[in-house]
């Protein structure tokens, strides 16, 4: 059986565009008959709170998202991710986030990809090493660890875009500050939970290759991506939860669920009654403008 997942940080109120997707994700595992599950992610310790965690629930419900036993919390699946780590190659990283960006825009790094490692911590020498977990540790700080990556180029399917393919850089896996990075968390839960399908936005859509190799190195079978266009506002910028866009705040559950059907190109529409007609070939595939 095919499982489809949603899986919100509650770092704040959850958007229209958030609620698009989640009723997306939503329908396409309904419509294969398939479970449903929704998923906290909450390894953004600092910003992450119950209360936002409790509204995002409730406005789920609200708009028709129905799910699955009891959504789980990645605060408490440190277990999950200790075991995925220990199955990886992983070296640790001493850099600071100035230093990754200036060596990636020094000539000898024009051929890296924006944001990607330049493996400057990969090959030091073991005494250079502990000279430099020396340090941290008088500054009571602890080293990153990073995935020690051998296929530079992953392939990754995805349902409405075509299979992805993008480059893999040594990324992190566990951050200096202790909190787990968001790809093997992500990857270590899909495997764990049996998710095989995954509805997100476009704004993730350079993820796939990353969270595909993952998996591989991990002994599971990657899930099928499913990347939707944003919702964008007027101006073309995209929703953000940060920015204090529309939320359930805003407007009513009724005029949400109205709007988001409309998106859709079912006008009228029940959304308990989009499982029955939704296809993968339904959803647009340019921005949405929520005006």
């Amino acid at each position: 059986m095919s499982v489809g997942r949603y899986a919100p940080s509650p770092t704040g109120h959850l958007h229209l565009g958030n609620l698009r997707t989640a009723v997306i994700a939503w329908a396409r595992a309904r419509s294969t008959d398939g479970g449903f599950i929704v998923r906290i992610e909450d390894i953004d310790r600092q910003r992450s709170k119950r209360e936002f965690e409790a509204q995002q629930l409730a406005d789920l419900a609200a708009v028709g998202v129905e799910w699955d036993g009891t959504p789980v919390r990645q605060s408490e699946r440190d277990g999950v991710y200790f075991g995925a780590l220990e199955k990886l190659p992983t070296f640790e990283c001493f850099c600071s986030r100035r230093e990754i960006q200036d060596a990636a825009s020094a000539p000898h790094g024009s051929d890296l990809a924006p944001g990607a490692y330049p493996g400057t911590c990969r090959h030091l020498s073991a005494e250079v090493r502990e000279s430099k977990r020396a340090e941290r540790a008088a500054k009571g700080m602890a080293p990153a660890l990073r995935l020690a990556a051998e296929e530079k180029h992953w392939l990754s399917d995805d349902l409405i875009h075509g299979p992805t393919t993008g480059t893999v850089d040594d990324f992190v896996l566990k951050r200096a500050d202790g909190d787990w990075a968001y790809n093997l968390a992500v990857v270590a839960d899909d495997a764990d939970q049996g998710v095989t399908e995954v509805v997100r936005g476009d704004d993730l859509l350079l993820s796939a290759p990353r969270q595909a190799y993952l998996a591989h190195l991990l002994g599971e079978s990657a899930p099928t991506y499913f990347h939707v266009p944003l919702v964008v506002n007027s101006e073309g910028r995209r929703l953000a939860k940060r920015d204090g866009d529309v939320t359930l705040r805003d407007v009513t559950a009724e005029s949400a669920r109205k709007w988001i059907m409309a998106s859709l190109g079912f006008p009228g529409l029940e959304i308990d009654k989009l499982p029955e007609v939704f296809t993968v070939a339904s959803v647009p595939r340019e921005p949405v403008v929520f005006s």
